[in-house]
């Protein structure tokens, strides 16, 4: 059965810092950033919005009268929830104005979830043909001002919905997946910003990437000339680089100019946003798609996911022959050129202003006509519009 991603679609806030002038204000080389780990911009967050108004805000793209009659689960995907109890995946529903009987779930797992939801979705659109799965993963990547991290933050929200015969990619059944527990990155509960030992999450990233191609080629039979590009988990996009260096003399000299060129196209969009933390991966597939010149309908592109903790997976996808008239190349790159620049001063301000206390009540005017906004606080409970 041919079961893969009939749609996509990303949204991130509307706030943008330039990273030149982030590295400026903290006193270091312009180059450190945009060489050294290769970011541009990167996605602010506002206080009235969170994972849930970003993945409502992706998903309305895609979800329309037809979609609501069809689809029976959202997958909502997130390290970065907004309640220990109820799911984000719920607030979506409302929102999207969803049936009521369509089960909902959020996923965790630092980074990975997201691919976890969408072979989740696999396997119940395997089961059930006629019916179509919402996956969503969206997070804010925060990490506290003037801090190692601070220049790999990011926000925004992938949304997929997975189904028979899709128009995109099918997902091939091919996966290899490892855990180990590592303490590399992790974010307690009572902490609003992420703990992380940057060295040693790239080191397992790059570890785990390594012993998962081998396990993959041992299972598969196939080579790195099999495949016409490569989606990362991408932090920061050097990290996709690094990965692929200890494998690409494996292929012949044509095949490492292409893979290296679709690496740089599936970079493009995270270069300008950030980190997505579950989302990322799918960003830099959706960026391979938008940018590569030369993926052609048949060939496949493999994906590695990683989430940090740690736990990852590599497995493929087949892209199909409508594939590039169903990429939102075009809306994507307009969202993108349309956000507002702001200065490091503002960025700071909005950082340190976030409604995060749910012992007060603060209610907001809703401000924005064609996208679903926090509101804020009544009663301990979120309110959205």
């Amino acid at each position: 059965m041919n079961i893969g991603i009939d749609k996509i679609a990303f949204y991130t806030p509307e706030y943008v810092l330039d990273l030149v002038t982030l590295a400026k204000a903290r006193g270091d080389e312009p180059d450190k950033y945009t060489i050294g780990i290769g970011q541009d911009e990167q996605a602010v967050i506002p206080n009235d919005e969170d994972v849930v108004t970003m993945g409502a805000n992706a998903a309305r793209q895609i979800v329309d009268d037809q979609e609501r009659k069809t689809i029976d689960m959202v997958i909502f995907a997130t390290e970065s929830g907004i309640d220990n109890s109820k799911s984000s995946a719920i607030y979506v529903q409302k929102l999207l104005q969803l049936s009521e009987f369509v089960r909902t779930i959020e996923l965790k797992q630092a980074c990975y979830a997201g691919t976890f939801g969408l072979m989740q979705a696999r396997d119940y659109v395997a089961a059930h043909p006629d019916k179509r799965v919402l996956v969503i993963a969206s997070d804010i990547a925060r990490y506290g001002l003037a801090t190692a991290g601070e220049v790999t933050q990011g926000a925004g929200a992938v949304a997929m919905i997975v189904a028979t015969n899709p128009n995109i990619t099918l997902i091939n059944d091919d996966s290899v997946y490892m855990s180990r527990e590592v303490a590399d990155f992790w974010r307690p509960v009572d902490r609003t910003e992420a703990l992380v030992d940057g060295h040693l999450s790239t080191e397992v990233y790059k570890e785990m990437f390594l012993t998962l191609w081998q396990r993959y080629k041992n299972q598969t039979k196939h080579s790195l000339n099999d495949f016409t590009g490569f989606a990362f988990h991408l932090p920061y996009t050097k990290m996709g680089k690094k990965a692929l260096d200890q494998i690409i003399l494996e292929a012949d000299e044509a095949q490492q100019k292409r893979l290296l060129n679709n690496l740089i196209a599936s970079q493009q969009f995270s270069r300008h946003v950030g980190n997505l933390y579950t989302g990322s991966v799918y960003l830099s597939l959706l960026s391979l798609l938008s940018h590569s010149k030369d993926l052609k309908p048949g060939e496949k592109v493999a994906i590695f996911s990683y989430g940090s903790g740690a736990e990852a997976e590599l497995y493929s996808m087949t892209l199909q022959p409508d594939f590039r008239s169903s990429i939102p190349a075009a809306s994507v790159a307009k969202q993108l050129s349309e956000r507002q620049q702001v200065s490091v001063a503002q960025y700071e301000k909005i950082f340190q202003s976030q409604l995060l206390d749910s012992h007060v009540d603060v209610i907001r005017s809703a401000t924005k006509k064609h996208h679903f906004q926090f509101l804020g606080w009544q009663n301990g409970e979120r309110q959205y519009s």
